[in-house]
């Protein structure tokens, strides 16, 4: 299955709750101030959110004025290429190697989970791979992680529970050095902003790979639930005050109709999505297409 369409599969539930309310609406309304306000409530219900859906509509309104646009399918063209725009605006990353991705994000977005399948994505892709069992705080969190190294084949570097996250990482580090690896893969616990010890820990990370990996590409994606919708803007804000975040990696895209948010996103904070999960089996990850969201909308 090609990527277009494994996107747009993932898609489903966004697209058919999106492209049937903007359909109903202009179907049988005018080109006018009421059919932009009703555009603005459609926006916000798919969870694009109230600022970025005002801000659109607004966008929307002003170019349709200025270039004249009468027609429904003028309209959804237009917006269309407003959206895409704001992808334009957010860096696209190139993975470069030897490259650490470390992943962050709150519990139950599925970290673990998505870094068994990076692993099998980027084995596929023919790089070596090391997985680094960094989340030494939740109970079978490195013993999860084994699972996964051994169902795709990964080495993995893991401690005892309860032992220093840092010391974890710094093995890791050492043993990806001595057998040239491509990727590593760094789990870390999930946390809240209000768990300061354990937001500080993503600090004490990012200087030990700093420090003992300094030749090495360094990226932190934050792992985003779909499924949660705005409440996902506030996790991007709270782990930026304690982490550098370079890219999105949004789960369970394929369960919600809430993939406006990918819009919200990319508008406010201009970070990449880097990858979203498509299913639940190890290779329904993908390389996020900008393209291919915009054309799957509707």
């Amino acid at each position: 299955m090609g990527l277009f369409k494994k996107i747009g599969n993932a898609l489903k539930k966004t697209k058919e709750a999106f492209s049937r309310k903007i359909d109903e609406l202009l179907s049988h309304g005018e080109i006018d101030d009421e059919l932009f306000d009703d555009l603005t409530d459609i926006l916000i219900s798919c969870d694009i959110g109230v600022k970025s859906s005002v801000e659109i509509v607004e966008e929307l309104r002003s170019e349709a004025h200025a270039k004249k646009v009468r027609t429904a399918e003028g309209v959804k063209t237009l917006l269309k290429e407003i959206i895409a725009r704001y992808f334009e605006d957010a860096p696209q990353i190139e993975i470069k190697y030897p490259a650490i991705i470390t992943i962050i994000g709150v519990n139950g977005v599925g970290k673990t989970t998505t870094i068994g399948k990076l692993a099998n994505y980027f084995k596929s892709e023919k790089k070596s791979v090391t997985l680094v069992a960094g989340d030494t705080f939740r109970a079978a969190a490195s013993s999860q992680l084994a699972e996964w190294a051994a169902r795709t084949k990964t080495r993995i570097i893991k401690h005892a529970e309860g032992a220093d996250a840092g010391a974890v990482v710094f093995d890791g580090i050492t043993s990806a050095k001595a057998n040239q690896t491509d990727v590593l893969l760094v789990d870390t616990a999930g946390r809240l902003h209000t768990k300061t010890n354990l937001m500080a820990e993503l600090k004490k990370i990012e200087k030990i790979e700093d420090r003992e990996y300094p030749e090495a590409n360094k990226y932190n994606f934050i792992v985003l639930d779909a499924t949660t919708g705005q409440n996902a803007l506030s996790q991007i804000s709270a782990f930026s005050e304690y982490a550098k975040i370079d890219g999105i990696i949004l789960t369970k895209l394929d369960g919600t109709a809430k993939g406006g948010v990918i819009i919200a996103i990319e508008k406010e904070y201009k970070l990449p999505v880097v990858f979203v999960g498509t299913g639940e089996g190890v290779n329904d990850i993908e390389e996020f297409s900008p393209k291919a969201f915009v054309e799957e909308l509707y």
